[in-house]
């Protein structure tokens, strides 16, 4: 029997995600039926909106661990200033997906209107869509107007008589389609509707729902050590490597690459695949965001390390019997298997948030196949329990020894993060 792997009594069961509060409303048709999300930041005051916490609540939804989807398919609104408008983390994002919310300039939109243009127009060339509020349709906005893809008409600022106006100006100035907010009785569904408005927004549809948004936090070294190594433009196999020493930042890529905010339409079930579809550039930016969200997080060091243990153990016994590429499916398994204790939701919920093969899966929750028999291995090292070992080193035809040495290059494999 070999040398006892870190096991998970010794971890305390504390929170090992960060959270925030993000509330999400829908926005409907005439029929009720919702065409897309407002995202609202929950945890700031809405005087605390900046280009960093825009940043902070995208990265937020994307990246989000927990059961319910605040992406999902449908279109998210994003409030944005004109300084987040701007920012490299919007490269991360499918633009098909996503409508930018961009604020009013105020006193000086006679003058900061043309400046602010080339940057609205990049962004609708890229396939974002834009927003406005109803000062978009004012003299001073006229070169945004043909940029207009939605117009909100904010019921609590204009009245009936303001409102049939400017829907009849939208209709002939823009190829905007307006949505109503702030919409709470029938009665001013019934007026909207008869004045030409087909999409709201507002209490009488659905109120907020707010959700505990929460973030697996990696191990910062090993964020500051990937993004260095993006930054010297290092090999695919270097990369990987630091990805696979941090079940965290393992976690956080293969989610963001799998979230339907993100463009891609091929199955992506490896760090290799994940790294060679994002690219140095994007990687970078994804790191330097991770980076500035992980202060806020909480993951239980032990756990992260038990699972990197894990998936290295699993990955060299594969190589004994197995494919390269189910050697690496193997890894896959054993730094997921404790997903479940990190984000502190049943393992079938968690493999929701991300993208693994049938073979996978079947191995994480009914320790299926050749991959789960390796798991119970791995688990009858943790706890000692001479009964399982004996019976999966049996089924997989391995010796004491060869798991042995395994084992010990696992543990060597793993500590060089540390070092």
């Amino acid at each position: 029997m070999l040398a006892n792997l870190p096991t998970l009594s010794s971890v305390t069961p504390a929170a090992n995600a960060a959270s925030s509060m993000i509330a999400r409303q829908a926005i409907v048709d005439v029929d009720k039926e919702v065409i897309g999300y407002e995202l609202f930041n929950r945890s700031r005051a809405p005087a605390e909106h900046t280009a960093a916490t825009d940043v902070i609540l995208l990265f937020t939804a994307l990246s989000h661990a927990g059961s319910e989807d605040l992406v999902g398919t449908k279109l998210l609104f994003v409030n944005s200033t004109h300084e987040s408008l701007a920012g490299g983390h919007l490269e991360l994002l499918n633009p098909e997906k996503v409508v930018l919310e961009v604020e009013s300039l105020g006193h000086v939109a006679s003058t900061e209107a043309v400046a602010r243009l080339p940057i609205l127009r990049a962004l609708r060339e890229r396939g974002f869509k834009l927003s406005f509020n109803h000062t978009v349709l004012e003299s001073a906005y006229a070169t945004w107007m043909p940029l207009a893809d939605y117009i909100k008409l904010d019921l609590t600022v204009l009245r009936p008589e303001q409102l049939a106006v400017l829907v009849s100006y939208a209709a002939r100035h823009t190829k905007a389609q307006l949505i109503a907010t702030k919409v709470e009785t029938q009665q001013q569904f019934d007026m909207l509707k008869s004045i030409g408005i087909s999409l709201f927004q507002g209490y009488w549809f659905s109120r907020p729902s707010v959700v505990e948004a929460k973030l697996l936090a990696p191990n910062q070294a090993s964020i500051i050590q990937l993004i260095n190594l993006l930054r010297r433009q290092a090999s695919t196999d270097e990369i990987e490597e630091v990805l696979k020493k941090d079940a965290g930042l393992a976690f956080n890529l293969m989610r963001l690459i799998n979230s339907a905010g993100f463009a891609t339409s091929r199955e992506v079930t490896s760090f290799r695949q994940a790294v060679m579809i994002m690219g140095l550039k994007k990687l970078f930016r994804w790191a330097a965001l991770l980076l500035t969200a992980s202060k806020f997080g909480t993951t239980s060091a032990a756990i992260g390390h038990t699972a990197v243990i894990r998936g290295r153990l699993m990955e060299l016994l594969a190589r004994e019997f197995m494919s390269e590429d189910d050697a690496d499916q193997a890894f896959v398994v054993g730094i997921f298997s404790l997903l479940d204790s990190m984000l502190s939701i049943p393992m079938e919920d968690a493999l929701h948030l991300i993208n693994v093969p049938t073979p996978v899966r079947l191995a994480l929750v009914e320790h299926e196949g050749v991959f789960g028999e390796l798991l119970r291995l791995a688990e009858a090292c943790e706890n000692s329990n001479d009964q399982a070992f004996d019976h999966s080193a049996s089924a997989l035809q391995l010796t004491s020894q060869q798991i042995n040495w395994a084992h010990l290059q696992a543990l060597a494999w793993c500590d060089q993060i540390t070092q």
